[in-house]
């Protein structure tokens, strides 16, 4: 995984079979304090204008079409909406009304998928059957989110970008009942290894490759927003990954 940076826009970036995944960080934006400064989110209480500001400065400096990009309002559920090629997104644009859904599946080149994140896990899957783009709680992973994400696309590789990390996810009973099938080692103490939860949902599922970044957005508050560390008052990083 590479950090690369573009116009003072900064984000990590990572390749699967056939696909470009980014993940953003929050350097590079004009949002002030909490939101300082790449804040993509617009219901995090920052001002509108500045977020798509925000917003636009992102797809510019990834080098893709803000126009198309593709999102969902997140809902911490499975919800996966399928995406052609037609219509423009609400990246750029934002509607009243969004459709609900914390996955994103397409199989059309060039189209961005995105889900935002401070906290939870923005994983990318590849496969034949196309790419899908995951916003991963704890509540989407304990459901249907990965393994309906994987079937969907015939996933055989992923990338797990910044989340919070084990270090930092004290969690309580109804967390360590969902996850405890998978093994207590997912668990030290109190504490869970989430990207350990997604890896293993993940191969579990049938992919075979998961890269893991490692970072954890509570710990690094220099480059991440992180909902749990600035309690609630924070803005939203995005991963974002589309077929070549």
């Amino acid at each position: 995984m590479l950090r690369r940076s573009r116009d003072g826009v900064e984000w990590l970036e990572a390749r699967l079979p056939g696909a470009t995944v980014c993940f953003t960080t929050r350097r590079g934006g004009f949002s002030p304090a909490p939101w300082n400064s790449l804040n993509l989110g617009i219901l995090t209480g920052d001002d509108l204008e500045t977020v798509l500001r925000n917003r636009a400065a992102a797809a510019s400096a990834l080098g893709i079409e803000g126009g198309r990009v593709r999102m969902g309002l997140q809902v911490h559920g499975s919800g996966i909406l399928d995406h052609g090629g037609d219509g423009d997104g609400h990246f750029l644009a934002p509607v009243e009304e969004p459709p609900e859904a914390d996955g994103h599946v397409t199989r059309r080149s060039g189209l961005p998928l995105l889900i935002l994140a401070a906290d939870c896990l923005p994983v990318a899957v590849t496969g034949p059957g196309g790419l899908a783009m995951l916003h991963c709680g704890w509540r989407g992973l304990s459901g249907s989110l990965v393994l309906d994400a994987v079937e969907r696309v015939r996933g055989r590789s992923a990338v797990i970008g910044p989340g919070i990390g084990p270090c930092c996810f004290e969690v309580g009973p109804e967390v360590r009942e969902a996850f405890s099938p998978l093994g207590e080692d997912v668990f030290e103490g109190r504490n869970c290894d989430l990207p350990e939860v997604a890896t293993r949902l993940l191969r579990a599922a049938g992919v075979r490759s998961v890269q893991v970044s490692g970072i954890c957005t509570f710990c690094e508050a220099g480059d991440f927003f992180s909902h749990r560390r600035d309690g609630g008052a924070t803005g939203r990083q995005a991963g974002i990954a589309w077929l070549d």
